[in-house]
């Protein structure tokens, strides 16, 4: 039976509000974009800065793994925001995420197109999100995903029971110990209710070792080698490794000067030095593997925070009224069928807006502060709301002339 690695990294960027006032309201509808006019947030400089730190010269390096070693291979998701953004600001971009899947050896993993909430407060909105971005995937790429992840690694036994009722062969998940017990998230397990879908748990330490902790001069590991990381790979008595984590780990979160390139790029060949080490994709791991188990996860998990649960995005009052608001008037504003208003309310639903609003202290408060555009929490919260407040008032415009 092969050891095999599952590398899987999330590739997302959210359409950031802009700094939009309540003098904005009912008058300008531009929520995202910098003019001479309007400051704040400037997407189209964020997505270049970190195409230029991270995606390109990540997408480099991995072009030139898959060229090197046949036998290497990866999973990736890619939000329907980012590739928004791409075909706007950086179409160059978007060919070098072309150029890996045309490897074949690179599945695109299936999502919300929006990287939203919409799973826990709207199924129907959920199941047009994840259409919309399958849909956006096989335009792009030519492939429909077979796997699963929800935003930000997010699962319980409604979305196990979900995947394997839309026959997904695999569906992601934190292997977080408080679900996990004395179990190891190197073997491949089963959604509790499911008949077919198989259920994938990232190794958490192993893959924030690269992630997180790769240039901490403070930990004790470091400087961390390729040749010591394979061995800490290797000494799992599992048949399976999943590495998950954020694209930006390489040039972003990493810098390229602490050698996190490198690092990338040494992975296959140490790991293929021994005959049954290999990788594979989600699917075909999934399709390879048989469950040793069924994992019952009652409360929601996630990837995010010490927690690891839904509270770096519901955790307070300002993240939790907005979210059951711009819930709560979905319907009235899918029934308009105004294409711009639909779109504006969607992008309203990507989870960052709520992460930036988070109010957590200590590590956890220093990563949504590291990631936010915002001053304060409070901003974020602000910001948004005037939007939402923007979004009720072209509501209301079409209700009002419908009902003429």
């Amino acid at each position: 039976m092969p050891k095999s690695i599952q590398l899987y990294l999330h590739v997302h960027q959210p359409w950031r509000v802009r700094h939009y006032s309540a003098f904005d309201t009912g008058f300008d509808h531009n929520y995202w974009h910098e003019t001479a006019r309007h400051s704040g947030a400037d997407n189209a400089r964020i997505l270049r800065k970190v195409a230029e730190k991270s995606y390109l010269p990540t997408n480099a390096v991995l072009l030139e793994m898959l060229n090197r070693h046949p036998e290497f291979k990866l999973s990736m998701s890619i939000t329907g925001t980012f590739i928004e953004q791409c075909e706007q600001y950086m179409p160059e971009l978007l060919d070098s995420f072309r150029a890996l899947v045309k490897t074949g050896r690179v599945e695109i993993v299936g999502e919300t197109y929006y990287h939203s909430l919409a799973f826990f407060y709207d199924r129907g909105e959920f199941d047009r999100q994840v259409a919309m971005h399958s849909n956006k995937i096989n335009e792009i790429f030519g492939v429909r995903p077979t796997s699963f992840r929800n935003t930000e690694l997010s699962y319980n036994n409604d979305l196990g029971k979900w995947a394997d009722l839309h026959g997904y062969k695999a569906v992601l998940a934190e292997g977080w110990d408080k679900t996990l017990g004395w179990r190891s998230p190197n073997f491949m397990y089963q959604p509790i209710e499911a008949r077919k879908t198989k259920l994938l748990l990232k190794n958490y330490k192993l893959s924030d070792d690269m992630a997180f902790r790769f240039s901490n001069r403070g930990w004790s590991e470091w400087p961390l080698t390729m040749e010591k990381y394979a061995q800490w790979l290797d000494a799992e008595d599992a048949p399976l490794i999943n590495l998950f984590m954020d694209y930006e780990t390489f040039g972003e979160h990493q810098w390229a000067d602490t050698g996190i390139f490198d690092f990338l790029k040494q992975l296959p060949h140490e790991w293929l030095k021994r005959p049954e080490h290999t990788f594979m994709t989600i699917s075909e791991a999934a399709s390879t593997f048989d469950a040793s188990d069924r994992v019952d996860v009652t409360h929601t998990t996630t990837w995010a925070d010490s927690e690891r649960d839904l509270s770096a995005w519901l955790g307070n009052r300002m993240q939790q009224e907005s979210q059951s608001y711009i819930y709560s008037i979905g319907a009235d504003v899918l029934a308009t069928e105004d294409i711009n208003l639909i779109g504006d309310w969607r992008r309203l639903t990507t989870s960052d807006h709520p992460y930036y609003m988070s109010t957590k202290y200590w590590n956890d408060g220093d990563v949504h502060a590291y990631f936010s555009p915002y001053s304060s929490p409070y901003d974020a919260f602000l910001y948004f709301m005037n939007a939402l407040r923007d979004v009720r008032f072209r509501l209301l415009k079409h209700q009002e002339r419908r009902g003429r």
